[in-house]
């Protein structure tokens, strides 16, 4: 059999046209102590782990002066250090695909997952890099044992765009299950330097338990179980103590929380939704979008020196913006079973057939931005292009086929 590296085939591109579509083996490096396969633009640049598939360092704007890495790498990677906890913890960085996405504790149906699956803590395969026409995708996969399947990850990148386009293919795996993209950006030490914004949602909450316990060393300042219509205003734990305003990131010092927001369907807001990180002391805005049709809703985990126990050691500084079907981080049994979000009409797992795969599209990106823009206040849409509007104004337009999450095809 030919090397993949000699595979040739004809396949159509976004316009219609013919390409010649050449696959090449992934070029391969270690970074921060993880080996990861590696592809490119003059743009973009990823890494993504053989173990678990997270997707860090990420490097937008490669070809600047002022390159952008937002995403968080764990600060265990380059120590020596004794054995993680979870396997999920092995990678940790940047953005992984979940599937059971939560903890899991506990056996369900004959079934024991790891935290976020197996899926996020195993050894995946790279099976080409594919270059056709002006866009370029890293292709990988995995076969789930616990509950058997295949899941298949195709990253493309298009030249010209400091964007990524996911997308993530089940087989063979039945039954219902929580999922979802786990992002995670770094954030800069002083508190509320990064600013949050999403599309329109039906409602937040807080975790409903204890999801920071000082017996281990973790603490949390929201108010467990709370429902809130607004990022800025989220009840704290104290009584008295003034609401939380989750627009500004990172929070507090010494804390770390969980919330979730029910996100408005597709069909209600005419788009995709998104949510937008904005580093005005950088000069860029991360951004991602979805079809909320298939991830119903939106986790932040804020880590902000909140947890001492091993590995954190109270060193982690990071913002979770999980995009996902799920009940919080909870796992398969609290999220198949009635809870405080199905009790609102939020659909907490997704229903996967022998039948048919299930494709889940995603898109996340970066956007330079000039002075004066405080944060996104919206986001228009446009064929093939994405507009980013601030409070303040300011407007930027970037290329993004943002087609792609209906399609499913670039």
């Amino acid at each position: 059999m030919k090397s993949v590296r000699h595979f040739l085939r004809s396949v159509p591109i976004l316009a219609g046209t013919m390409a010649v579509s050449i696959a090449e083996e992934p070029g391969t490096r270690t970074e921060h102590s993880q080996p990861c396969f590696v592809a490119a633009t003059k743009q973009v640049e990823i890494a993504v782990t053989k173990v678990g598939a997270h997707m860090a360092p990420v490097t937008f704007f490669r070809d600047s002066a002022k390159p952008v890495k937002p995403y968080y790498v764990s600060p265990w990677q380059d120590e020596k250090t004794k054995p993680m906890p979870v396997p999920v913890l092995i990678s940790l960085r940047g953005d992984f695909f979940c599937m059971p996405f939560g903890g899991n504790a506990g056996e369900v149906s004959g079934e024991e997952h790891p935290p976020h699956g197996e899926i996020a803590g195993a050894d995946w395969q790279a099976t080409a890099v594919t270059k056709a026409g002006d866009v370029t995708t890293l292709s990988l996969g995995i076969d789930t044992k616990v509950r058997k399947g295949h899941v298949a990850r195709d990253l493309s990148l298009v030249e010209g765009q400091n964007v990524i386009y996911s997308r993530t293919t089940i087989t063979g795996f039945v039954g219902r299950v929580p999922l979802g993209h786990h992002a995670i950006l770094a954030m800069p030490e002083k508190e509320g330097a990064v600013r949050i914004a999403t599309s329109a949602i039906r409602f937040g909450m807080t975790n409903p338990g204890l999801f920071s316990d000082p017996k281990n060393g973790e603490y949390q300042r929201l108010q467990p179980g709370a429902k809130w219509a607004s990022l800025e205003k989220v009840p704290a734990a104290w009584k008295d103590a003034p609401d939380a305003d989750l627009t500004r990131m990172p929070q507090p010092q010494g804390f770390a929380d969980l919330v979730q927001l029910a996100n408005e369907p597709w069909e209600k807001t005419g788009g995709p939704a998104w949510t937008a990180a904005t580093f005005a002391d950088d000069g860029y805005v991360w951004f991602s979008l979805k079809d909320a049709d298939v991830l119903r809703s939106s986790v932040f985990w804020m880590e902000n020196h909140g947890r001492h126990g091993h590995p954190w050691n109270g060193r982690n500084n990071c913002l979770g913006l999980e995009e996902v079907t799920a009940f919080f981080a909870d796992g398969l049994a609290a999220s198949m079973a009635d809870n405080a979000l199905t009790r609102e009409g939020l659909a907490t797992t997704v229903e996967l057939s022998a039948d048919k795969s299930t494709a889940v599209n995603y898109i996340q990106g970066v956007v330079k931005i000039p002075d004066g823009f405080e944060n996104v206040k919206t986001i228009e849409f446009a064929p093939g292009e994405v507009t980013f509007a601030s409070t303040t104004g300011k407007r930027v337009t970037a290329p993004v086929r943002h087609e792609f999450l209906k399609t499913g095809k670039l």
